[in-house]
């Protein structure tokens, strides 16, 4: 199954319909394309306890786990109070990335300027932690 780029952000952009907010009012929402090229979405969740919130990537990523895939092939994320805007993965989601990314994966989130643009982990998170 091949998913276009444009469906992936159009799969975030749904996802990101379904966020719990409440807080910041700040809604994520992320789509994965995975090592199987299977869909998986997720959206942030908060709580008054700002510590127990959750992200719309690693979402995604427990989406794509429970579901068997192993690789991230692409992430779209699309976030923004109102409108969809210049939103790109927090640091702790760079890292959560980067442990089922490779050299390969390609991450598109919307830069400053509101244009779509493709990462590589490497570009988002230079000097990434590794175990291996």
């Amino acid at each position: 199954m091949t998913i276009a780029e444009e469906d992936l952000i159009n799969a975030a952009k749904d996802a990101r319909q379904h966020a719990y907010c409440r807080y910041s009012g700040y809604s994520v929402g992320a789509a994965i394309v995975d090592d199987h090229g299977h869909l998986h979405v997720g959206c942030n969740v908060e709580n008054a306890a700002y510590p127990l919130g959750s992200c719309a990537e690693a979402a995604a990523i427990a989406a794509m786990l429970q579901e068997g895939g192993k690789r991230i092939d692409k992430i779209a994320v699309v976030g923004g109070a109102n409108d969809i805007t210049s939103c790109t993965p927090c640091g702790g989601c760079r890292q959560r990335i980067q442990e089922f990314a490779d050299e390969n994966t390609i991450i598109i989130a919307m830069d400053d300027s509101n244009e779509w643009q493709h990462y590589s982990i490497a570009e988002l998170l230079p000097a990434g932690f590794h175990l291996d």
